[in-house]
């Protein structure tokens, strides 16, 4: 769970999940580029890109003097399919609720 932590924390910046949206929109792209669509600077796209990449989100390569980085989906099925078991869950707790509600009615 700790994994599903980072990416959770990682994804809770909304600079963040512009930076992840454009990675994953445009193919790998670099610092600078990055920086080019959002409000923010190259040093800030830096420091977002580095937490992205902690958490598993995104990976970089060289490419001559350039860095470019894309994304890595993985991290994000897993975390889909760890929100939709705990959705899973409350779906079955709030069904029975509502047949015990509707049997109590009776």
């Amino acid at each position: 769970m700790k994994h599903a932590d980072a990416v959770f924390d990682a994804l809770g910046d909304p600079t963040r999940r512009a930076v992840l949206a454009l990675v994953g929109r445009r193919g790998p792209l670099t610092a600078s580029e990055l920086a080019g669509h959002l409000p923010v600077t190259r040093q800030a796209v830096m420091k977002h890109l580095d937490t992205l990449r902690a958490a598993g989100l995104v990976t970089s390569e060289r490419d001559g003097r350039a860095v470019r980085y894309a994304l890595r989906s993985a991290p994000l099925d897993d975390a889909a399919a760890w929100m939709a078991s705990v959705g899973d869950a409350w779906d079955r707790r709030l069904a029975d609720l509502s047949r015990r509600a509707r049997t109590w009615k009776r």
